[in-house]
């Protein structure tokens, strides 16, 4: 499995939004061989096609100590409370940012079986969750700062991106 190439900001892909996934094939399943094996080896939490170049609507997000998470075409589909939160991204290294995200969120999708799936999640995984689903839209964390001083530089031994 080969680690992809992860596109970083300013690239205009990360700005567009993903196509839905219309069946599970080879190609999916090697992407998302391919996603993890990248995600691990960049020391991420989270990963979303379009980061490694695929305009598909895919994310892997593999949070400390609990199961891997595959999800094709995901959606959130409620959300509640609001928490302020640091997070980074491995689009955009050597930064973080303070952003607001919702303190659960519920989301729907498939997994590689390609049996649908339904997922309620708090704390870590619900943050994960909300921004890989933004990749899939062209959304970065970036977008959802306050103000430009939310964001700062970080020393790369602090460097661990969603």
């Amino acid at each position: 499995m080969p680690v992809l190439s992860i596109r970083l900001v300013p690239d205009p892909l990360l700005r567009q939004k993903a196509k839905r996934v219309r069946n599970i094939d080879g190609s999916i399943e090697r992407l998302i061989d391919d996603m993890l094996e990248t995600m691990r080896a960049a020391s991420g939490a989270g990963l979303a096609a379009p980061q490694v170049g695929v305009l598909l609507r895919v994310i892997v997000i593999e949070p400390p100590e609990e199961e891997t998470i595959v999800l094709i075409n995901p959606e959130i589909v409620k959300k509640a409370g609001e928490r302020l939160v640091v997070e980074g991204c491995l689009s955009i290294p050597g930064y973080r940012g303070e952003v607001k995200r919702s303190a659960s969120v519920t989301v729907k999708g498939r997994n590689r079986e390609w049996k649908e799936i339904r997922l309620k999640s708090t704390e870590l995984l619900a943050q994960a969750l909300e921004h890989e689903i933004d990749h899939l839209n062209g959304v970065l964390y970036i977008d959802h700062l306050e103000s430009p001083d939310k964001l700062y530089q970080i020393e790369p031994e602090e460097e661990r991106g969603l």
